[in-house]
């Protein structure tokens, strides 16, 4: 079972960095969304394959034209969170606004309840799992965002599941879908998603999704974009992690999509029998 995602946001919302972490930080930057929105409906289209957007808030009121198309088109969208921020940076009263204000935005665009969510950068690990109880309150009935391995930014390595899993967090329950783990040289490793997706030569990551029973597989629209500017301020590692690759990855996703079957988030939820998964106690 293959789950193909977008996180929807601007070339320029890139996380852990100082120039790009305020809403007055990206008013004067270049609009890309649209050309690259139209590669990706482009590749779906092509593979005749239906897929799940996680949209944030501001995109919703900057360019609410995208989700209209996105809903137009009959994907399943749910929330990114509001403005882009680490969620484990937020308190409690801060990341339950921020979430308030994604999902108002996006019904009142779709006319449909949002009912899925992935934090930004995985963003939900051990030190704010409570999280995952604002979600529940706030009626999100599928999370997206466990990285269950360590991360710059996020990773919740002490998650015990890397497939879809029931969580009990507290006696409320909420179904997940974890990003899926693969094994490397006695190392478990990502391989299904941005800059992992980018980095790995495809024959390899071809051998490992034969190998997996389920792999959750995320993009981003700046991942298709070679052309995007260069944020100045990034270290040179930091400028590796999102500029490497960019010129492959779309004729890689186009590989992946003619090699493999991929649905979308509902699908694989309606047809999960969740009363044989494992359930994971926060």
């Amino acid at each position: 079972m293959n789950i193909l995602t977008f996180d929807i946001e601007e070339w320029f919302h890139i996380l852990d960095n100082q120039s790009t972490k305020t809403e007055h930080s990206w008013l004067n930057n270049e609009t890309r969304i649209h050309r690259n929105m139209d590669t990706i409906f482009a590749l779906l289209d092509k593979h005749k394959v239906s897929a799940t957007f996680f949209c944030l808030g501001w995109i919703a009121r900057k360019f609410p034209e995208v989700i209209r198309e996105i809903d137009k088109r009959g994907f399943e969208i749910g929330t990114h969170s509001d403005l882009h921020q680490l969620a484990y940076e937020q308190n409690r009263e801060e990341y339950t606004e921020d979430l308030k204000q994604s999902i108002g935005d996006l019904e009142d665009i779709t006319g449909k309840k949002v009912r899925i969510y992935r934090a930004p950068g995985f963003s939900i690990k051990k030190q704010n799992q409570w999280a995952l109880e604002v979600l529940i309150e706030n009626g999100i009935e599928v999370d997206c965002s466990i990285f269950p391995a360590s991360r710059a930014h996020g990773g919740f390595g002490e998650f015990s599941s890397s497939s879809p899993c029931i969580i009990d967090i507290n006696g409320k329950k909420m179904k997940e879908f974890p990003i899926n783990l693969a094994t490397w040289l006695s190392k478990k490793v990502i391989f299904s998603g941005g800059g992992y997706f980018r980095f790995f030569p495809y024959p390899l990551i071809k051998r490992w999704m034969k190998q997996s029973e389920y792999v959750m597989a995320y993009f981003h629209p700046r991942d298709f974009d070679p052309h995007q500017p260069v944020i100045k301020e990034l270290s040179i590692y930091r400028k590796f992690k999102s500029y490497y690759g960019l010129h492959k990855c779309e004729h890689k996703l186009d590989q992946l999509l003619t090699d493999f079957a991929f649905t979308d988030v509902k699908t694989l939820d309606e047809n999960t029998d969740w009363s044989k998964v494992d359930v994971v106690h926060l």
